[in-house]
């Protein structure tokens, strides 16, 4: 894919010149107005980081007016912008005045060509300095860390953080709802650390990682021979967070006659062990999180309804990466940062077409699939800036098109799911092949003939 030129804006009555300038810009995307009402529009659909202004604009063509009025207009709306206003022999003084007014330099008419080339193309590079010192200055501001360690700029993570913010303090359940990979363990992690249980233990469970028939003794515990291979006694999860946190991950995934016993530990506040007889009393705050449906569980059957309103005392909804504008690239940045400290130090960043790829790409693994990708990118790079190839996304957009028959199309289709699938199964191949609605066999098969690593 072509790199997209940078927007020049170009504000200038005079066919002739406008011509002549339109051709010295053939690397720039040229966008050109001849009065005030089309300049704001322009601006406000293009959004150019570097305006070329004329002052003497209809139906003020002799005068400033015009030119002033849309000078003041785009240092309202997008005070950012690098303005280049024009000026006439001896109008020094109006040059002087849009500099006061925002303006980022002038040049003196009659054009040359050559020396207005070199203040644009210095504008452009200010522009992109500062935008990128804007981002680096953010992301190390409270504006991009929420709960302590919560990376996001978008409104709607925002949101989500403010909530768990304001219900740390109490003793509620909370129950997070996602897909899998968006960070609901760093957001329960975060709300513990945010509450008055910071001093106690924060435990994690996930609840389908562990068999049934295991999973029980991994909650509640059990005593010293109440099964084969019981040697010792030994707490379970609720107990070890006895005035800390313990966070349910998946918990739709608990069968139902534990779903029982767990409900009843939340009534009670009071456990038993497997194999012992005396009630323990334990104050553990319950924060639950769950991709499922839990509500169709319910009317299925296979979720207990009163066990679901006392885990979900509060309901936190989090958006998926896709929902988060900009965070994929926020997040990728301090990926890299960690990875190639501890990795390959020689990689400083990334070049332009794997920010390109990181922005347009869905990211169905969400952070979970961003932080692996980054991570493969950070060990795969050769040089200094990671590439779009690096990250294996090099076909984000158009491959499809691309295709030279329906057998090649197939195939793509065949290597973007599989990879996605590995992504958000953190390359596990039982739990690929589920997502992928295939046995294990077939999936090895397919592997082998793309040349896919799991």
């Amino acid at each position: 894919m072509a790199e997209m030129k940078p927007k020049l804006l170009i504000v200038e009555d005079d066919e002739g010149l406008q011509a002549q300038l339109k051709w010295a810009y053939d690397d720039f995307d040229v966008v050109i107005v001849g009065d005030r009402a089309s300049a704001i529009a322009a601006l406000r659909a293009e959004e150019p980081p570097v305006v070329t202004l004329d002052l003497g604009l209809p139906p003020d063509p002799d005068g400033t007016s015009e030119g002033f009025a849309v000078l003041d207009e785009i240092m309202r709306l997008k005070p950012d912008t690098k303005v280049i206003v024009a000026s006439g022999h001896g109008a020094r003084e109006s040059a002087l005045t849009a500099i006061e007014r925002g303006a980022y330099d002038f040049y003196q008419k009659p054009v040359d060509i050559e020396q207005l080339g070199l203040i644009v193309r210095r504008a452009f590079n200010l522009h992109r300095i500062e935008a990128e010192n804007r981002q680096l200055a953010s992301k190390a501001g409270e504006g991009n860390r929420v709960l302590g360690s919560l990376i996001t700029a978008a409104p709607e993570m925002i949101r989500v953080a403010r909530t768990i913010e304001r219900v740390a303090n109490t003793n509620v359940s909370v129950m997070l709802l996602g897909a899998s990979g968006t960070g609901k363990e760093l957001l329960a992690r975060g709300l513990h650390e945010a509450s008055g249980r910071r001093g106690g233990n924060f435990v994690a469970i996930n609840c389908a990682a562990i068999p049934e028939n295991l999973l029980e003794s991994e909650l509640f515990g059990h005593e010293k021979g109440a099964f084969t291979g019981a040697v010792k006694t030994t707490e379970g999860k609720i107990e070890l967070a006895d005035g800390g946190t313990l966070f349910l991950d998946e918990v739709g995934d608990i069968p139902l006659p534990l779903q029982v016993k767990l409900l009843r530990f939340l009534q009670e506040r009071t456990i038993e062990r497997i194999g012992g007889r005396q009630h323990i009393a334990v104050d553990t705050r319950i924060v639950c999180a769950t991709h499922q449906d839990l509500e169709a569980m319910i009317a299925q059957g296979s979720f207990r309804e009163d066990l679901f309103y006392r885990l979900a005392e509060i309901v936190v909804k989090i958006p998926s990466l896709a929902e988060r504008p900009g965070d994929a690239t926020l997040l990728a940045k301090a990926f890299l940062n960690r990875f190639a400290a501890e990795m390959n130090p020689q990689v400083k960043g990334f070049a332009p077409d794997a920010l390109a790829a990181i922005d347009g790409w869905p990211w169905p693994g969400n952070v979970r699939e961003l932080e692996n990708r980054v991570k493969r990118a950070v060990i795969m790079a050769d040089g200094k800036m990671v590439g779009a190839e690096d990250l294996d996304l090099d076909d984000a957009e158009g491959s499809e098109a691309e295709a030279l028959n329906l057998k090649s199309a197939r195939e793509q289709a065949d290597r973007k799911m599989i990879r996605h699938a590995l992504a958000r199964s953190e390359g596990n191949i039982s739990n690929t092949a589920k997502l992928l609605g295939i046995s294990r066999p077939t999936l090895y098969d397919l592997l082998k003939q793309y040349d896919l690593q799991a």
